[in-house]
């Protein structure tokens, strides 16, 4: 069955960078819609970006816009998160999320819902302190 696998995540100073990555085994990510989610204590979870099946199209939540990049490699069947200058505030709870995309346009396409995603990973703590 379809499942979501991520890596990566921990503690980091402010300014630092930290890579989360998910996979898919047995499963082509690359016919999947992937997008990753973050959840802060006390605090609802939040789409932060993601890209649609043919890598054409990303979307970034206004908080990360310019600091953070989300990528696929089909070679790996990997898809990354790179998060740079990290802020407090960005410490929280990640989370790969992922749903088949007939290649309509149908996701991320200019937001990310969490509605939309029906396959979810593990979760990754991020810790940004000093």
């Amino acid at each position: 069955q379809f499942q979501l696998v991520e890596s990566g995540g921990g503690l980091v100073q402010p300014g630092g960078s930290l890579r989360l990555s998910c996979t898919s085994p047995g499963y082509f990510l690359r016919y999947y819609a992937t997008a990753w989610f973050r959840q802060a204590p006390g605090k609802e979870r939040e789409g932060v970006a993601c890209i649609n099946r043919d890598n054409g199209s990303t979307f970034y939540a206004d908080s990360v816009k310019g600091r953070f990049t989300i990528s696929r490699d089909d070679g790996k069947n990997t898809a990354s998160l790179q998060m740079n200058s990290l802020k407090p505030e960005d410490t929280a709870v990640y989370y790969c999320a992922a749903v088949y995309d007939p290649g309509t346009n149908e996701f991320c396409s200019g937001y990310v819902k969490e509605a939309d995603y029906r396959f979810w990973g593990q979760g990754s703590q991020v810790t940004v302190s000093s």
